[in-house]
């Protein structure tokens, strides 16, 4: 299962930099040991592996259960992918996520569920604060930028569009944030990593800033 993953795991890695320009700022934050999830606005089919070649160690993924069939019934469990549906999800496959995350393991998630159509944030759904809340994992906010530019929603066509991805400071829920329940509070929850996500700028945004 590892050598499919790190065939993968090298391959995309190569292609986003000979095609993307991909490039990660802000590498020296990731978090790479123990476990963290990873929560990471949505732009692209392309996002998950995006992301995934940020880091240097294997790490989870959340997939649509629907994309599970034929060969990728195979091969997406080999890429550490859990399938999850988008529409309902079930209580087995959240709790599948925080035991991941329990084993000191990094998991991917994407807070807003599905893919942006416009380019600007979505809301996050609650039940990313759930996770947050019942893993008590450090969550290490990330933004893409470019993907979309790529392959955007409803596009069955790849560009040849720079990605960058940028990391943000890895943030640890308060004691307070800990012990909310209910959807109203993972909902909060859910907010506030957004937020995180929203504060992180592109380079050439804190330049002209800066300028």
């Amino acid at each position: 299962m590892k050598t499919t993953y790190w065939i993968g795991h090298t391959l995309f890695r190569a292609a986003s930099k000979a095609f993307f320009q991909y490039r990660v700022i802000g590498k020296d934050k990731l978090v790479q040991d123990g476990s963290v999830l990873i929560a990471a606005n949505h732009e692209s089919f392309l996002d998950p592996p995006l992301v995934g070649i940020a880091y240097d160690d294997d790490v989870h993924y959340l997939a649509r259960k629907t994309l599970f069939r034929g060969f990728f019934a195979w091969l997406y469990p080999r890429w550490n992918s859990i399938p999850i549906d988008q529409d309902s999800p079930d209580m087995s496959s959240l709790k599948k996520i925080v035991k991941i995350l329990k084993t000191g393991h990094q998991v991917v998630v994407f807070p807003e569920g599905s893919r942006t159509l416009d380019g600007n944030l979505q809301p996050g759904e609650a039940g990313v604060g759930l996770i947050a809340v019942k893993s008590g994992a450090l969550i290490q906010p990330v933004r893409i930028f470019g993907a979309r530019g790529a392959l955007p929603r409803g596009s069955g066509r790849l560009r040849f569009h720079p990605i960058t991805i940028v990391v943000g400071d890895p943030v640890e829920l308060t004691e307070e944030e800990k012990k909310v329940k209910g959807r109203d509070g993972y909902q909060a929850i859910a907010d506030r990593i957004m937020n995180l996500i929203a504060q992180i700028k592109h380079p050439s945004e804190e330049e002209s800033t800066n300028g």
